[in-house]
């Protein structure tokens, strides 16, 4: 059989016995999956072009077992990642050119590699990055987002960095706001920095299968125009934005799994605010944008042009920021560590190649302290609590007592979509352990006990003088500021386009 004397490679393996191969093409290594239709059709050539005969099907298929066992028997075991990787304290960024280039970060400093010590695949859809250019402003991407606040740029530039580490856990990026407020150029552009692609956003997934497929062949997630988000896909957002494991069968005809383990950037845009669960609001960085004028707006045509111009030296200064922060990342302490922790690390450590340090920590808290107020007047039962204990420092009782005391005041009136009042004790307590969090943000401690010989379960909920004295600070500052905006910098003038 000439086909496998044809082909002089190196075959290897994943952790999950997935083979691969690398093969020297036009003086660049490339990476491809024994099985990937790409392979097959490469051998079809080689074994014509030495030939000059057509190969058939059933030695194709015989050469591809073959190679399929050499990789999981007798190559070495090799990780293959997408767009991102890491090795030996450097971030490796995949340039996904015709080159198979790659982008080595370290604490001294970026450059542009061939043949990088890490394997890449080529997931369908990929398209490339530019060739990034140092010496470039991240200012220079503000002109490109309807952003309303000077503390919503600083976020956004966090959260693309924070795509340009290697393993979660990653905020989710939460965008809403009317028609016509550039909510999906704004998603596109950002995918566009650091993995752009082909579909750069999409529909919302049916079910968490359909999520877990895209996540396998994308770093960056991005979702469009989304006008709800169901309590099981809320969850896996939850997961994937933290790092978790996925299993999958593999085939509907056979018992065999195939188990995906990873974390990813998430990015949702939508009219109205679709996270309504605290566990995904508390992973989350919620933005507005602000409609824009008609003397405002001008054609996306333009704004791409303009990016794709700009878009190497937006690039390249990410990457400078990149380099500050692994060069920082070990030897720095933040007073308080806020929910993700390792992102508001990570942004700390790069911050300082943007602006003055502490500017992330401040956007971000306000970030917060409006999505906690967001999310407490939209979920009837913490609302009802915060009327409760506006009366008292303490309440104690079970749950049936607590379902009976909260379904007993007026109805907030909230808006379409909102969870409901739970209908019975075990609903309540669970929604209740939900909203703990954001209520003790807000000076709101709740105790969950068994009490007395019988083990009755108690729920006590108490207020402290200082928590109270927060609360009402913390409730004043995101009232005047719904948006975390920062008052201390004007709002920069942008045009967009719908």
């Amino acid at each position: 059989m000439l086909i496998p004397n044809a082909v002089s490679a190196e075959f290897f393996h994943t952790d999950a016995g997935t083979a691969f191969v690398d093969l020297l093409i036009n003086g660049n290594r490339e990476t491809w999956s024994v099985r990937s239709k790409r392979f097959r059709t490469w051998l079809r050539r080689r074994h014509y072009e030495i030939t000059r005969t057509a190969a058939s099907a059933a030695a194709i298929n015989s050469a591809l077992d073959l190679f399929e066992a050499q990789a999981q028997f007798e190559g070495p075991e090799r990780a293959v990642h997408i767009r991102l990787a890491e090795h030996a304290g450097h971030i490796y960024l995949d340039l996904a050119d015709d080159c198979w280039r790659a982008v080595e970060i370290g604490p001294d400093g970026w450059r542009v590699i061939g043949s990088p010590p890490v394997r890449f695949r080529r997931a369908a859809g990929m398209l490339p990055l530019p060739t990034p250019q140092a010496g470039g402003s991240i200012e220079e991407l503000a002109s490109f987002l309807n952003l309303p606040s000077r503390n919503d740029f600083v976020l956004v530039v966090a959260w693309l960095l924070a795509t340009l580490r290697t393993s979660g856990p990653y905020p989710v990026l939460a965008i809403s706001g009317e028609q016509g407020s550039a909510k999906t150029v704004l998603s596109k552009l950002l995918k566009a920095l650091i993995d752009p692609n082909v579909a750069p956003v999409r529909a919302l997934a049916r079910e968490e299968r359909d999520l877990v497929i895209a996540a396998n062949n994308s770093h960056v997630l991005a979702f469009d125009n989304l006008s709800g988000l169901p309590h099981a896909l809320s969850d896996a957002f939850c997961r994937l934005a933290t790092g978790a494991s996925f299993g999958l069968r593999q085939l509907y005809t056979d018992a065999d799994e195939v188990l995906f383990q990873a974390a990813r950037p998430i990015l949702l845009n939508s009219i109205e605010d679709v996270i309504s669960r605290p566990d995904l609001a508390d992973r989350a960085i919620l933005l507005t944008l602000s409609p824009i004028g008609d003397r405002r707006r001008r054609s996306e045509r333009q704004i791409w042009r303009d990016f794709e111009l700009a878009r190497p030296r937006l690039l390249g200064a990410l990457l400078d920021a990149a380099a500050l922060g692994l060069r920082k990342l070990g030897n720095l302490q933040l007073k308080q560590l806020p929910r993700m922790a390792d992102f508001a690390l990570w942004a700390a450590a790069c911050e300082t190649a943007f602006w003055p340090a502490g500017t992330f920590a401040r956007a971000y808290q306000a970030n917060r302290s409006a999505a906690i107020e967001d999310l407490i007047d939209v979920d009837p039962l913490a609302a009802r609590i915060r009327q409760i204990m506006a009366n008292c420092s303490t309440w104690t009782g079970n749950a049936s007592d607590l379902l009976g005391a909260g379904a007993d005041l007026s109805d907030p009136g909230l808006p379409g979509g909102a969870p409901a009042w739970p209908k019975n004790p075990r609903a309540l307590a669970g929604r209740l352990r939900r909203a703990q969090p954001f209520l003790r943000a807000l000076g709101i401690q709740i105790a969950f006990s068994r009490e007395s010989r019988a083990g009755t379960r108690v729920i006590r909920i108490y207020t402290r003088a200082e928590d109270i004295a927060m609360t009402v600070s913390t409730v004043s500052t995101v009232s005047d500021n719904r948006h975390g905006a920062d008052l201390s910098h004007p709002r920069p003038g942008l045009e967009q386009a719908l």
